[in-house]
């Protein structure tokens, strides 16, 4: 893929390497793994497309098509074939379900843990029945709305939708109907669930990774037995993650996955202590590469675009800001002694979290320590962000479009941001999602900007000058995995027709697939950040509490400047594009 190209061109030009010398850092590997489970996901879903799925978007573009040209706003019938579209999905393939089943998390639950795990016909029955009563009364509301919409839209179109109260009316009933739909749907889901077991896919889904990451320590390492042996013990604690954070009053708090993984390692780490046996397999970076890898996969340009200049002077201006004015005031105000905890802090914060702060890491070789508390600051944050954010929006009586450009600023994991956006609508989930993405894409450049300043003006000694082959040598070169998979799968996206790509790669190889691959990367990593992680050693890097009050001052230094360039940009300077999203 072009990804793997791209490195294989640069390290043999810049540096003489030989091919065999291409599998020997993690960075490579990370390469490596992300593409090929990204080339086998584009394979498996390009070649057993749902049926018929080219004939159907075409079917359906025509009726989008005429009702965009007979009706001046989106009437039933746009909605109604707009659905119909949405419900073509590459992971309702065949391919695409077995995909969904190998990669599957455990289900929800409430009091008893093993039904995220196995949920029998008679169970599944019992449920339906719990919620017969609450579903048919959503089915009415949706029959109810569904009526009042058609009548004011035969009555806006009786006056050739030349009344625009009557068309106004008709656009309220139709936002009603869908509002109603959509309470429906979730109801739908629960009452129509299948019986399910879900224990032999996450152990053959387990071995998978074991096989794949046990690759790279054959390699890495020189032996692959006592990582497997290790793998196994981290892989039950990344399981253990995920069925915490299913747990329903969890789901509801916002305790997430990334949360709980951490946890559960420091736990055992600052306790019984992480057992020597197991650290072969704490291979956190690897990990955490290989998702970001796969993350860039889901930056399409296109997507990016549909925001157009105020999503990115909104990302791509305030961020440089609060990431140059948060290390500035880190080292002229607080004095941190380290400033590679205070750059990677700093990136942490304004960039997006987790992924930002790897690629900074590695960048100013910051220490391990180091990455873990700025990584254990940005998990903590993030989780009150997204819960108190939506709600401060709310009472504000801010706009969509405003609440979700400022939480797509500000709230650091591309995860929390689509939750929160989600609490506000779907406006707000889009803008939120789409300016969280392109913020995203500064992950490679802010990681190449440290390593200049690095190895040019803080490393530097004496006369000694620090050429270009240095900055190369030290910038992280997973980086360009992340930017090769974003450009690979943007040009694919642009290639085919609006439809099936949506289908094919939005709902299959990424939806379907490769997010799903990158969650249990992202929580293998953080389970690895616990474990490796001693709060004796952290607590020489908390002196003073100066990494908190860093991370509290630039936070909010970045939501005052986000949502304030959010303003400008969004309904002063381009209204127009405010309008029709």
């Amino acid at each position: 893929m072009v990804c793997g190209s791209l490195l294989l061109f640069l390290q043999l030009q810049t540096e003489g390497m030989s091919i065999k010398q291409l599998f020997q850092k993690e960075d490579h590997w990370a390469i490596w793994l992300g593409s090929g489970i990204l080339l086998v996901a584009i394979l498996l879903f390009f070649s057993a497309p749902p049926k018929d799925l080219y004939k159907q978007h075409r079917q359906l573009d025509d009726q989008l098509a005429a009702q965009t040209t007979e009706v001046p706003f989106k009437s039933i019938a746009w909605y109604e074939a707009y659905d119909s579209q949405q419900k073509i999905k590459g992971s309702s393939s065949n391919i695409g379900k077995f995909l969904g089943k190998l990669t599957s998390k455990p289900g929800s639950w409430q009091y008893n843990p093993i039904t995220a795990f196995f949920q029998s016909d008679q169970e599944a029955e019992l449920k339906r029945g719990a919620l017969k009563e609450k579903f048919e009364a959503a089915k009415r509301s949706v029959a109810t709305e569904h009526l009042a919409a058609e009548e004011l839209e035969k009555a806006a179109r009786d006056q050739n939708f030349q009344n625009e109260k009557l068309n106004q009316s008709a656009v309220i009933a139709i936002e009603n109907w869908r509002a109603q739909k959509k309470v429906y749907a979730k109801v739908a889901k629960k009452y129509n669930a299948k019986a399910y077991h879900k224990t032999a896919w996450l152990l053959a889904w387990g071995l998978i990774l074991a096989l794949l990451f046990g690759l790279a320590a054959l390699v890495l390492d020189g032996k692959a037995t006592p990582f497997f042996k290790a793998f196994a013990y981290v892989f039950a604690f990344a399981l253990l993650a995920y069925l915490l954070a299913a747990q329903a009053n969890m789901k509801a708090l916002g305790v997430g996955y990334a949360a709980w993984a951490i946890l559960l390692g420091l736990l055992i780490s600052n306790t019984i202590g992480t057992p020597e046996w197991v650290k072969p397999a704490l291979k956190t970076e690897l990990y955490i590469k290989t998702g970001l890898v796969l993350l860039g996969a889901e930056i399409l340009f296109g997507k990016v675009l549909s925001i157009g200049l105020p999503g990115i002077f909104v990302a791509w201006v305030v961020t440089p800001i609060v990431l140059v004015s948060t290390f500035w005031f880190g080292q002229k105000v607080l004095k941190i002694s380290s400033k590679t905890l205070n750059m990677t802090i700093s990136a942490d914060m304004s960039v997006c979290g987790v992924s930002a702060a790897v690629a900074t890491a590695a960048a100013c070789n910051a220490k391990k320590e180091e990455l873990t508390l700025a990584i254990g600051l940005s998990m903590i944050f993030t989780s009150v962000m997204m819960i108190v954010m939506p709600l401060f929006i709310n009472w504000m009586g801010m706009p969509e479009v405003l609440g979700g450009a400022w939480m797509g600023g500000t709230i650091d994991a591309t995860g929390a941001v689509v939750a929160a956006g989600a609490f506000l609508g779907d406006t707000a989930l889009n803008v939120a999602a789409t300016i969280k993405m392109i913020q995203n894409i500064l992950i490679g450049i802010v990681a190449f900007g440290v390593a200049i300043y690095f190895a040019s003006k803080v490393e530097q000694s004496g006369q000694t000058k620090i050429g270009w082959a240095e900055i190369w040598k030290r910038f992280p070169k997973f980086i360009l995995g992340f930017i090769g998979a974003s450009i690979f799968m943007s040009i694919l996206y642009a290639f085919l027709d609006g439809g099936v790509a949506y289908s094919l790669i939005d709902q299959g190889v990424i939806r379907g697939f490769s997010k799903n691959v990158r969650g249990w990367l992202f929580c293998l990593a953080f389970v690895s950040i616990g474990l490796s992680t001693n709060f004796a050693i952290l607590r020489k890097h908390f002196t003073g509490g100066k990494p908190l009050v860093l991370y509290l001052c630039g936070q909010a230094f970045n939501l005052g400047l986000t949502l304030l360039m959010a303003y400008i940009m969004f309904y002063l300077v381009f209204s127009n594009i405010t309008t029709n999203l």
